[in-house]
């Protein structure tokens, strides 16, 4: 019968539908709602010219990989035969590692902290215990481990478990004392028990207390070393059920370990000091040594220490043995770092380590317990850290780590993912970070080799960059599902450091980490990066192969805008303004950071947060500093922190935003371009009044809105709950343009003259000390909607657009001179602020806004507002969200496509800015870059959070960027520079209509519009209960989607250009604004966030990948043959040498031991036959694979039957020979003979 498809009924359904002109309801759940079709021809076109050919059948999420530190490790154990480590966690987790490649995540599903963990030697099995008593068996014969069995205690608390060497039955110490076996092949509980009153002498009064011991003797398998908290050590004789003897000290015991031998045994106790028992004379300790402990006088006992935690006591054939512990040290030394103390014969090494150990394992060449052990490593796992250290080198070095254990190394603030990269960059980000690399390393092989792992079938590169709070960027290669460090980046170099009791300014920003990541752009085809930090600064780098010593160049940018207390001329007339310069502070140089400090009391201005290196910087080969931008304080306020950052190598230009403006730089010139308020870039049209700040809340720079996106993640505890999105705003589609209004040339198109035509916010830096105003413009309007404002509000703002009904205005339009006063307000508030005058009456205004005669027809309601202050709702401040250069259409019905920034902001609204570039390529050096809003408005519910193109075929448009080129090749330098600009323009067409769409995607709703009509063609409404948190269009299967991550743990795909949802999966629920500031998308169906602080999740939502997961994990277990154990010789062997087995399987078994009580414990099958039937199916090569181990392991126990068989063969002739022999000898010997 043939499966049923659900997703292609819907798929089928959402196809079909028939357009609307408006969007249809919502997933009450946050999923995906209905997209519509706006009517008319041109949408008719693009329906019949772009077909998608992406269905819900190409999606499906899926876990892929987990990269970085297991996050609070608890627990570790390691196979010597297969050479794999695991490593488990407080949260439930389980990491198995092997060889570069082979890396698993597991998870117990209830979450309960790893107590333990215990190997199945060579056997493709582990046990774990966890805090909620319950010990597993997982199957690591399967690429995704599964459980099989799970027996959850009941009335008794596990502490400490111990599994013989090719043996079936676990020992499980609990917390009364008391000792249970465990069969691990049917997890069935033993009749047998150990009770703690029975191992103990009958006089003794007190409770032993829990069991922190288990261990069989290496001599003889039948006796049990038993430990006990307070100090009790019994060596229990399993066949008689009885002690053979007891071991009693004062000190609480810690750990045990046995010499291999079998006649000695070591135990670690809570006073630092370290005993030696002989079986032979138990009464009292053989040796005690305190190691770290002060030498006293004769007679007095040694200066207690701290309690050593573990020991393990090793031993070598051809040297002294090794005594490893962790702990010991005097507590005169409280402030010394966490150690591991390593004695080698007389010899004491002491490592310290830079985080408290966890747990250590000494790894050793034999697993048999009754050979030499011959120790050749140390697995030391730290709270933060996993290091290795070599025993066979006189000075114990550490082997260089090749996992990505260090990728918190200092706390990750931001992510970016990119796949599918040009293939030449992870060779040479690789060659440059390879130089910088830490030396000292052991030079063997890393020890943990076990698994096996093979590249799959995704060949195409991907990169990861992490930010860091320290400054640090790090290159990843993740490439096949594996991580590995390329090159790694301190942004911080470019400051001085800030000395104690400097910095002031920076503190009032963020109490710690000033250098902190915030933003990440990267331009892969022209290697140019970009970096905002959360001191309010931005930096371009450029990629060199060639070190060069250089000055750092810096611009600073005053970027504060608020609307009280701004003087106006009257909008008709534009005033006379006085030559300033006399009475402005000269201009700061651009190149360099000299700092006017404000000494105490003094309030602050002009003072960026950190202090750029003035002098010359060497500069290795790798990303090089290009240009540092610093927002600065204006009148005793700190800059607010950056919200939105983009570059365009291409242009050459640098546009980044915040909660109060927008800035625009040109990198290649080194000059401002645009440094204004949001506000001034809808000119006179505001679309909506701003309320005035209050005076007390005008001095508190972090604001509780959407200006904080980013930097509320970075530190939840600025904000203590996630942001909501602002209300939708009326969309406005023929927002009218002044004719009037020209471009304006940037700062190095020669001496600038003022006039009453200029754009509002922008001025010439020729005369940097004179910062002049404009007179604010009006447009007119097809309609108009009329707002009454609050009283409050009238005594502020009395001038708009030119109506105005106050008797205050008067000396407004009379059109006379500012005075000095005047001025320094005009000042103070930097360039490009509309100016509005404060009036000093509450009359009563109206404000004239733009409407279209559709949308007033469609409003015809009364939009009047009440007087009162609740009235209005909206914040004084709109952030820039995001922004977005491309090769588009700036202005409706334009016929060619110009440079354009994209511009998006917090409530919704989109502008479109033109950038007039210089036409020759050597007159970009020198001719002035022209920037001017084109009066374009676009609008959406929501903060807007991303942008994209397509052309008229449906294929998703690049922003046009430039090949890189070294800037520091000398040979490149003496031949004639030119760029080299890929520019992905529309395709000419001679045909009337539209050539591009613009894919805009808010917190809430998705639209895509028609270039250059302005036609929106598509509506999403993708939520309405909760917010988008993260939105890329991204290419799948060489078509375009745009894939979005919502506050409710929803991911969502949706088709483009039609925005039909494709899916919508209920991932994970946002516990973690961890979560929200990481989660990234890129192409080929991948994604990636910060699952912990030590760890990144990726994920894929591609059904391919899914389906070829299982060939591109690595196997955890690999058939290899047991080593056998070595030949003792036969005096050892006579005298008791050797170890002496017996059969469990007689002693524990239900037969002589009975059933244990149901009650104790409970049997829990798990679904590991299920997970290895989906293993098994996880492709052909899976399955060949699976049949070649099934084979090898037959054919290994017919090797050992036939080895046996022969064996019994050879014994059998013996003995008729010697039973021959025997016959002959007394075959004629009479019966009185004998």
């Amino acid at each position: 019968m043939k499966k049923f498809n659900f997703r292609k009924v819907l798929d089928g359904l959402t196809a079909s539908s028939p357009g609307s002109g408006s969007s249809s309801g919502t997933n009450s759940g946050g999923g995906a709602g209905s997209g519509s079709v706006h009517t008319g021809g041109t949408a008719g076109i693009l329906r019949e010219e772009i077909q998608e050919t992406l269905t819900s059948e190409y999606f499906q999420i899926c876990k892929t990989v987990r990269h970085g530190f297991p996050y609070q490790p608890t627990a570790l154990a390691f196979d010597p035969v297969q050479k794999i480590l695991a490593i488990g966690t407080r949260t439930g987790a389980i990491r198995i590692l092997g060889r570069p490649g082979v890396d698993c995540y597991c998870q117990h599903e209830s979450g309960a902290a790893v107590l333990q963990l215990q190997f199945l030697i060579n056997e493709g099995a582990l046990v774990s215990a966890s805090s909620d008593d319950t010990l597993h068996l997982w199957n690591l014969r399967q690429k995704r481990p599964a459980i099989l069995h799970s027996l959850k205690f009941n009335r008794e608390r596990i502490t400490y478990c111990h599994l013989p060497f090719q043996s079936k039955w676990l020992y499980v110490g609990t917390e009364r004392g008391n000792t249970h076996i465990v069969n691990v092949e049917s997890f069935i509980l033993s009749g047998y028990v150990i009770m703690w009153n029975k191992a103990i002498e009958l006089s003794t009064k007190t409770h032993p207390g829990p069991v922190v011991h288990l261990s069989d003797s290496p001599r003889d398998e039948g006796k049990l070393l038993i430990g006990y908290e307070n100090g009790t050590v019994v060596f229990w004789d399993l066949k008689s059920k009885r002690a053979e003897l007891r071991v009693y000290y004062d000190e609480a015991i810690h750990s045990i370990d046995w010499h291999h031998e079998g006649k000695q045994f070591m135990c670690s106790h809570s006073d630092g000091s370290l005993t030696l028992w002989n079986l032979k004379s138990p009464s009292r300790p053989f040796q005690t040594t305190i190691p770290h402990g002060k030498s006293q006088r004769e007679g007095r006992k040694s200066e207690s220490c701290k309690p050593i935690l573990k020991v393990e006591y090793k031993t070598c054939r051809n040297s002294e043995p090794f005594i490893i512990f962790s702990g010991g040290l005097s507590y005169d030394k409280a402030c010394r770092r966490p150690s591991l103390t390593i004695m080698h014969g007389k010899a004491i090494t002491v490592l310290e380590m830079d985080h408290p150990i966890v747990e250590f394992l000494t790894l050793c060449e034999t697993p048999y317990p009754n050979e030499f052990q011959e120790p050749y490593a140390v697995v030391v796992l730290l709270e933060k850290d996993l290091i290795v250290v070599d025993l066979t080198q006189s000075n114990f070095p550490i082997f260089e780590n090749p996992y990505p254990m260090d990728i918190h190394e200092s706390p990750v603030t931001c992510t970016a993912y990119f796949a599918d990269c040009p293939p030449d960059l992870i060779l040479v980000l690789y060659s440059i970070g390879v130089k910088h690399k830490k030396q000292g390393y052991s030079n063997k092989e890393w020890p943990i080799s076990g698994g096996a792992w093979n590249l799959g079938t995704q060949t195409y590169p991907e990169i990861i960059i992490t930010g860091h709070a320290d400054g640090s960027i790090k290159f990843w290669d993740a490439s096949a599902i594996t991580l590995q460090m390329l090159y790694k980046l301190k942004t911080s170099k470019v400051f001085e450091k800030q000395k104690v009791g400097e910095g002031k300014q920076t503190c009032e920003i963020v109490e710690e980490d000033p250098y902190a990541v915030q933003m990440i752009y990267w331009c892969p085809e022209s290697r140019i990066f970009c970096v905002s930090g959360v001191s309010a600064y931005v930096i371009v780098y450029k990629f060199s192969r060639h070190e060069i010593t250089a000055e750092i160049v810096s611009l600073e940018v005053r970027l504060q805008y608020d609307v009280e207390d701004i003087i106006t001329p009257e909008p008709e007339t534009s005033p006379p303004f006085p030559d300033l310069s006399s009475q402005l502070p000269s201009s700061r140089s651009l190149s360099g950071s000299t700092t006017t400090v404000a000494s105490e009391g003094v309030t602050k201005d002009s003072i960026p947060c950190l202090n750029v290196k003035t002098r010359p910087v060497r500069m290795p080969p790798g990303y090089q500093a290009e240009l540092v931008i610093q927002l600065v304080w204006v009148d005793g306020e700190p800059p607010q922190q950056i919200t939105s950052l983009a570059v365009s190598s291409a242009y050459g230009i640098v546009a980044f935003g915040n909660c109060n403006g927008l800035a625009v730089v040109d990198f290649i010139q080194k000059t401002v371009l645009l440094s204004m308020g949001t506000i001034d870039l809808y000119r006179s049209s505001d679309l909506y009044q701003r309320q005035p700040r209050s005076p007390r809340k005008n001095k508190q720079f972090i604001a509780d809105n959407f200006c904080m996106r980013g930097l509320s993640n970075f530190y939840p505890d600025l904000t203590k709950r996630i942001r909501t999105s602002y209300q939708s705003l009326t969309e406005l589609n023929d927002s009218p343009v002044p004719q009037e209004l020209e471009r304006c040339k940037s700062p190095t198109s020669g001496l600038a003259t003022r006039t009453p035509e200029a754009a509002p916010g922008f001025y010439r830096n020729e005369i940097p000390a004179v910062r002049q105003r404009n007179q604010v413009h009006h447009l007119p309007v097809k309609g108009s909607r009329k707002l009454s404002l609050p009283t409050d509000l009238k005594a502020d703002l009395d001038h708009v657009n030119g109506h105005c009904t106050s008797p205050t205005s008067q000396s407004c339009s009379s059109g006379k001179r500012l005075s000095s006063a005047d001025v320094s307000k005009v000042n103070r508030w930097g360039p490009g602020r509309p100016p509005f005058r404060k009036a000093q009456s509450a009359a009563c205004m109206e404000i004239s806004l733009p409407v279209t005669t559709e949308e007033s027809r469609e409003n015809s309601y009364n939009r009047s507002r009440s007087s009162s202050i609740s009235s209005i709702d909206k914040d004084s401040k709109e952030a820039i969200t995001a922004l977005y250069f491309m090769e588009s259409f700036a202005r409706k019905n334009d016929s060619t496509v110009s440079p354009c920034l994209f511009v998006g902001t917090s409530l919704g609204m989109v502008l479109i800015i033109s950038l007039n570039l210089p036409s020759a390529d050597e007159q970009r050096f020198t001719e002035p870059v022209m920037v001017l809003p084109s009066g374009t408005f676009l609008s959406l519910k929501g903060a807007v959070l991303t942008f994209s193109c397509m052309d008229r075929t449906g294929g998703l448009m690049q922003p046009p960027y430039e090949v890189w080129r070294d800037p520091n090749n000398i040979d490149e330098n003496e031949k004639s520079w030119r760029r080299k600009l890929v520019m992905n323009c529309p395709s000419p067409s001679q045909e009337i209509g539209d050539h591009q769409y613009t894919i805009i995607c808010s917190e809430k709703q998705a639209k895509v519009f028609s270039l250059p009509s302005q036609t929106c063609l598509y509506v999403h409404n993708i939520t309405e209960t909760s917010f988008i948190l993260q939105a890329d269009v991204v290419v799948m299967c060489n078509s375009a989607c745009l894939a979005c991550f919502c506050a409710n743990g929803h991911i969502m795909i949706m088709s483009l250009p039609s925005l039909r949802p494709m899916l919508d999966v209920n991932y994970l629920p946002l516990t973690d604004m961890r979560i929200a500031r990481t989660f990234c998308f890129t192409n080929e169906g991948q994604a990636l966030y910060l699952v912990s602080p030590t760890e990144i999740q990726r994920l894929t939502y591609s059904q391919e990948m899914c389906d070829n997961l299982q060939d591109m994990l690595g196997d955890l277990f690999t058939p290899i043959e047991t080593p056998e154990a070595q030949n003792r010789g036969f005096l050892k062997g006579l005298f008791g040498g050797s170890g002496q087995t017996f059969d469990r399987e007689e002693l524990f078994g239900e037969a002589s031991a009975g059933k244990a009580s149901r009650s104790l414990a409970q049997h829990i099958p798990g679904p590991g036959g299920i997970e290895g039937m989906k293993g098994a199916a996880g492709g052909v090569m899976g399955e060949l694979t699976r049949a070649r181990i099934a084979l090898d392991e037959r054919g290994q126990r017919l090797g050992e039957l036939e080895e046996k068989t022969a064996g019994m063969m050879t014994s059998a002739e013996a003995f008729s020979k010697h039973a021959h022999e025997l016959m002959l000898k007394y075959k004629d010997k009479k019966w009185y003979q004998f």
